[in-house]
């Protein structure tokens, strides 16, 4: 059986199995043969049908395997091409100003440091030269947490100067030091939101002039 494709295949069977092939109507017409020829010529018939559902069979399994090996070579994947780089993500557009200010900075000499967002009292405000009774530390302007467990009161740092005190503390001049990050303060409108970025410096030293 010499068919090349699947349909073909099926062309074959049909032709002489189908309904009207040529096999089926000689087996459909066996009871219009004399008695006495109708053995001999229904075995033959029989074992026709049988070799050409062997034939058949064999075929099959030969052309769905190629069918298969053709397909898997249209599907199959290079593994020695390079691969796909994946989509990198950015920075966000805060992150990178502070990343590309401390870089600044930092190319003049300056140390970035950084501090707790939840300060004690004394270094976002006694320390700083703010009294009790400033502004500033209204309850509509600071957020006020509970104290700490040894009592001193704790608020989210409203500003970054707190990182100041805590790098001078046991460092002596010359000192140059940068203190990006977040802050926190009771404002919220359409310019203002309760968190937001700061960068302070300071730079002591002799024979500093502006």
């Amino acid at each position: 059986m010499q068919a090349r494709s699947l349909a073909d295949l099926d062309q074959v069977r049909v032709r002489f199995l189908g309904r009207k092939g040529s096999l089926t109507q000689i087996l459909r017409g066996l009871g219009e043969v004399p008695a006495t020829e109708r053995p001999l010529l229904g075995d033959l018939a029989n074992r026709i049908k049988e070799t050409f559902n062997q034939a058949y069979s064999t075929r099959l399994e030969t052309l769905k395997s190629q069918e298969l090996e053709g397909r898997l070579q249209q599907e199959s994947v290079d593994v020695t091409l390079p691969g796909r780089i994946p989509p990198l993500g950015g920075l966000h557009p805060l992150t990178r100003a502070m990343s590309e200010i401390s870089a600044f900075f930092q190319g003049a000499g300056f140390i970035t440091a950084t501090g707790p967002e939840v300060e004690t009292d004394w270094h976002n405000f006694e320390a700083l030269n703010i009294p009790a009774d400033h502004p500033a530390r209204e309850m509509h302007d600071t957020f006020y947490l509970p104290p700490a467990p040894d009592g001193r009161r704790r608020v989210l740092r409203t500003h970054t100067s707190p990182v100041q005190i805590r790098y001078m503390e046991g460092r002596r001049p010359p000192l140059r030091v940068i203190a990006p990050g977040r802050v926190y303060r009771c404002d919220s409108d359409l310019t203002h939101t309760p968190m937001f970025h700061q960068v302070e410096g300071f730079l002591v030293d002799e024979g500093v002039h502006f």
